[in-house]
């Protein structure tokens, strides 16, 4: 017998084309007619006992005419070494360029490749664990293509990944078994779970007729909430005077309430919502829509009943955030936009914006033209001086939809007007000093531009790297050029005029501005070491006795920029840390000095030595956003099969690790027996909130970003708006145990049977992973389950793809022949296959 996983048409030209290294970067490049084609296949992974992988790299050549001995390079990129192994060395070399950039050309053995000929290299790269870490983006440059031509590759099938998948697919169905199927009446009617909600005997018809009637406070959510109700009813509802009577949906301002708290009240009189504050009754909005049917977005009607209830809420924390990185690769303002809409559906009311990066940088900055024309383009090129070179598969040409774009001025205006009007607020990030390459590389370009008109003052005004540094290093990303010089005063004008604009923007889309976002994390060892500037400073400020201490001396800078403009410092953890020896080792430690500065933190390491950082720093005065690797991070796979798509550096996360956190005691939702600093009283005041990042290096389309959002969003929603489950501080292992079994029942039911059926039409539909079905042999037969109730398994046994109208799973299958198993949702589309031979 053999067991393995398959994707679905659709699924796998997204996966195997998008991300297992095709990637056809330039839309003017038909496969067929590409001069080379590719094949990648994995012979061993791991191999030889080595923490490598040894694949297949096969070229043939499609063309009439030979390939010659010299002239000619293969570009790609990939995470980590890749060299050619063996032999091959005399035919091809790969040479690192920088970052994930590479390159294969002919050596001294390489045979002059004939039309219709293959060459096969042996290729050795850091262990492949999934299809992510595949290398991408290959394409030609010759003297026919110098500006590079987009090459097809084939991925084959990687064998060795099947007995992982009989593991992982066993796994999955004894996960799946406490499961329990639950009728919808036992189900909470909103999520995120209420403060207080109570069904009560009758409904209410809300139809088209009924009016909406809103005080005077809440006149623009009365329209929004016309506009949403327009989406699911035949006519638009009419916005009625103040006078109206019974039958009515009424937004009503009531004194006293939380900032973002609200009261719904629905019986058969009409409905009734109440709130203090604007947030609050457009909180209470976006629960009126989870009330409505699943359907509803699917076909517009005439009426709609809603049940009768009664729910009184208000949110846990204040900061309830997702952050988006579009600098790695690009989505388009209308996805973002797309995004916010769901944001705010389950109530979360920050968007962090991740808009610079080493790769792009994608805000237009009036006044630094090259911020967009070099930084937020990515094509071929090895100097950077006209755009950035290729990343994550972006390919040689510069229209490629990922690798580049940008938000003009007046795209982040109205996506800061978009996001306002849901009540979520924007918090741009401007990362530094490290993840900076693009603002360097930019106004590098914009300093040769200067220098060439004679203006050398002009050229120095904004540059972000001492020009005589010779300092080394190497950043966690593999790039040696990325991270901006401190000791300059140009670096200071360029951060004032970037935070100039930004602000500008906010205030004429008349959204709210508390804190810019400066990143701070992960600068290398090695940076500023050698640089003249840096030692000029140091010899002038006796307040910096040590190189180390420039980090203070920026920060320090930065957080008297942002509070000149009434501003607070955000960051991540690095902004609260120092390097400092250890028990005779570096390491990075609390910085005490801006304890009380106001900064706030978004902390992701809680693993190893930092497994208790965020309560440290919190402890110390920080506040702080948890934003736990284990838990969060929406871009890391879902779990281990090799087809997944993902991250995996920080584990794995699923729809699980989310909905288990435990904010003030997160040590109970690690794997690990893990414990350290427990948080005390005043540490428990800094937790401002709760932070999920999506960060983009496998992001290439809008598909995969919903891929990897959804479902783990509910959980996040969830946990940063309701107070903590009862297991969440049971004692008793076993009563917990329990409890929790039974709170992820409901919690799966509730999503299987009525928010992922929601979101096949909210918004114009998401596309949401369909998890694949568990599968494991008893007695001979193959029994089978799925994670979400009211999603439908379904089978075939001649070793056909099953469709929406195959055969449905209700009980054990004999395990003879080829049996496959797939997960289908309410709307018929359907999940990876799993099939049994």
């Amino acid at each position: 017998m053999k067991f393995f996983i398959v994707h679905c048409n659709r699924f796998f030209q997204l996966l195997s084309l998008a991300c297992m290294a095709a990637c056809a970067s330039s839309p003017a490049v038909v496969a067929d007619k590409a001069p080379l084609s590719l094949q990648w296949e994995i012979v061993a992974s791991p191999h030889s006992g080595t923490n490598q992988t040894l694949s297949t790299l096969t070229i043939t050549n499609h063309t009439a005419d030979t390939l010659p001995a010299t002239g000619w390079t293969i570009y790609f990129n990939n995470i980590g070494a890749a060299e050619i192994a063996g032999a091959d060395t005399a035919v091809a070399g790969i040479n690192f360029i920088n970052g994930d950039f590479f390159s294969l050309s002919p050596q001294q053995g390489w045979q002059p490749l004939a039309p219709g000929t293959t060459v096969q290299l042996g290729v050795l790269t850091r262990r492949l664990k999934n299809i992510t870490d595949l290398p991408k983006g290959f394409y030609l440059v010759d003297g026919r293509y110098p500006e590079g031509v987009a090459l097809p590759v084939d991925v084959k099938p990687f064998e060795q990944a099947d007995s992982l998948e009989i593991e992982l697919a066993a796994h999955i169905f004894a996960q799946n078994e406490s499961i329990k199927d639950l009728p919808l009446v036992q189900l909470p009617p909103v999520i995120p779970t209420p403060v207080a909600a109570t069904l009560t005997t009758g409904s209410f018809a809300l139809g088209a007729a009924t009016p909406i009637v809103a005080d005077p406070a809440f006149e623009q959510e009365a329209t929004y909430l016309r506009d949403e109700l327009g989406q699911v009813l035949d006519r638009l509802p009419e916005l009625a005077n103040e006078g109206a009577g019974d039958h009515a949906l009424v937004l009503r301002q009531r004194e006293g309430m939380p900032a973002e708290g609200y009261a719904l009240t629905v019986d058969t009189r009409g409905i009734l919502i109440e709130a203090t504050t604007r947030a609050g009754v457009f909180y209470g909005i976006q629960t009126l829509k989870n009330l409505l049917p699943p359907t509803a977005w699917g076909d517009k009607q005439s009426i709609i009943e809603i049940p009768g209830v009664s729910i009184t809420d208000a949110p846990r924390f204040a900061h309830r955030a997702v952050m988006l990185d579009v600098a790695r690769n690009f989505q388009t303002k209308e996805q973002v936009m797309k995004i916010l809409d769901l944001l705010a559906l389950y109530k979360v009311n920050v968007l962090h914006f991740h808009l610079n990066e080493d790769e792009a940088w994608r805000l237009e900055i009036p006044g630094l033209p090259e911020l967009t024309e070099v930084g937020a383009r990515r094509g071929h090129t090895l100097d950077d001086a006209q755009h950035l070179m290729p990343s994550y598969g972006s390919g040689p040409q510069v229209d490629n939809a990922t690798g580049s774009g940008f938000y003009s001025r007046a795209d982040y205006i109205e996506l800061l007007q978009y996001a306002t009007a849901r009540h979520i607020r924007v918090i741009p990030e401007i990362e530094t000093p490290g993840h900076a390459r693009a603002a360097i590389k930019s106004m590098d370009a914009r300093y040769a531009r200067y220098l060439a008109q004679g203006d050398s003052a002009a050229a120095r005004q904004y540059l972000l790297r001492d020009l005589d540094d010779q300092s080394e290093y190497r950043s966690v990303q593999d790039w040696n050029d990325n991270v901006i010089n401190v000791a300059l005063p140009s670096t200071y004008a360029f951060l004032e005029k970037v935070v100039d604009e930004v602000i500008a923007m906010y205030q004429e889309a008349g959204a709210p501005l508390e804190t810019i976002h400066f990143g701070g994390d992960e600068v290398p060892n090695g940076v500023w070491e050698r640089s003249p500037a840096a030692r000029r400073l140091l010899a002038s400020e006796t307040s910096i006795p040590h190189i180390n201490d420039l980090w203070y001396y920026f920060f320090n800078r930065v957080n008297k920029l942002v509070k000149a403009r009434g501003l607070y410092l955000s960051g991540w953890e690095e902004i609260g840390m120092k390097k400092a020896m250890v028990n005779g080792r570096s390491q990075m430690v609390v910085e005490p000095r801006f304890a009380n500065e106001n900064f706030h933190t978004d902390v992701w390491a809680n693993q190893g030595i930092n497994v208790d950082l965020a309560y440290r720093l919190a402890n110390a005065g920080y506040k702080v956003v948890l934003t736990n690797v284990t838990n969060f991070y929406f871009d890391l796979a879902y779990n281990e099969s090799f087809y997944e798509p993902g991250q995996y550096w920080g584990g794995y996360v699923g729809v699980e690790k989310p909905f288990r956190f435990v904010p003030y005691d997160y040590y109970r939702s690690l794997e690990e027996d893990a414990r350290g600093e427990q948080l005390t009283a005043a540490g428990r005041a800094n937790i401002v909130g709760l932070q999920a990042p999506l960060w983009s290096e496998i992001i290439t389309s809008p598909e995969r970003m919903e891929y990897l959002l959804l479902p783990k969003l509910f959980g996040l929603a969830e946990r940063a708006w309701a107070a903590d489950p009862s297991w969440a501080a049971e004692p008793d292992g076993d009563k917990a145990k329990a409890q929790y079994t039974a709170d992820w029942s409901v919690f799966l039911n509730v999503l299987g049977k009525r928010e992922l059926p929601r979101l096949d039409h909210y918004g114009g539909g998401f596309q949401y992973r369909i998890p694949t079905a568990g599968v494991t042999r008893r007695d001979g037969k193959l029994a089978a389950n799925v994670q979400f109730p009211g999603f439908t398994i379904r089978y075939t046994t001649d070793g056909t793809e099953p469709t929406a109208q195959s055969q449905v799973y209700t009980e054990p299958l004999p395990a003879a022949g080829t049996v496959a198993f797939r997960v289908f949702n309410a709307a018929g589309r359907g999940g990876r296959t799993v099939y049994w031979k």
